[in-house]
């Protein structure tokens, strides 16, 4: 039976590796990469001579049908994203489930677990993660506003998702929808050389950000406390 690996790979810091995803990354016939160029500097780091074929947002049927083709000739295959635990907010999601769609069972689809934004983010949060709402990244438009209202509304810890290029306007929004002493936490970088996290009202972190646009960069990982 082949093996097909969802490999979780560091979101910055490339020590945050484990040993079995290294361990399988050596062994394994095909890594599948979000971006070969990002997966082969990790591979470089650890002396991993596996060939690599890329697998984004924007492959097609085909490449599936080939990746499928692969696992039916026995091959064994890791699939990982740019950064953190594959099939999260990534489109390794759709992947899998045609591999599933395809094989059923016939296939052992494994999980090598590791790094990942969204529990390293909750963790440092200081709000409650015994049940959350996951958003991952939010629609640049459509549906955005109906989300925050979620959010709003949501007795639990909310998470989602920011880029550079958005995160004041998300902080703006969540202030129109929160109550004024509702806390939020931001998060970002992390694991990198500027992680950072910022804990307040939605009103203070915004006012931080603001003040500070040189800390307007990279990814963002933003947690709403329960209402």
């Amino acid at each position: 039976m082949p093996t097909f690996y969802i490999v979780a790979t560091p979101i910055g810091n490339l020590g945050d590796i484990t040993l079995r995803a290294l361990e399988t990354l050596k062994t394994v016939d095909l890594i599948l990469c979000e971006d070969t160029r990002v997966t082969k500097k990790l591979l470089a780091r650890y002396d991993i001579h596996t060939p690599t074929l890329s697998y984004h947002t924007h492959s097609g049927t085909a490449k599936s049908e080939k990746i499928i083709e692969l696992l039916r000739e026995g091959k064994n295959l890791a699939l990982v994203s740019d950064a953190g635990t594959p099939a999260i907010s990534d489109p390794g999601s759709f992947l899998v489930s045609q591999v599933i769609e395809a094989f059923g069972n016939e296939v052992a689809i494994i999980p090598i677990p590791g790094p990942s934004a969204i529990t390293a983010a909750l963790s440092v949060s200081g709000f409650s993660a015994d049940s959350f709402l996951f958003f991952g990244f939010l629609p640049h438009k459509k549906g955005r506003q109906t989300i925050f209202k979620e959010i709003a509304a949501s007795e639990r810890t909310a998470v989602f998702y920011e880029s550079p290029h958005r995160i004041l306007k998300a902080l703006e929004a969540l202030e129109q929808v929160l109550f004024p002493d509702r806390s939020i936490a931001v998060v970002r970088e992390i694991s990198k050389l500027f992680e950072e996290t910022v804990r307040g009202t939605v009103s203070e972190v915004r006012e931080y950000f603001q003040k500070n646009p040189d800390k307007v960069r990279g990814e963002f990982v933003v947690i709403v406390s329960p209402k």
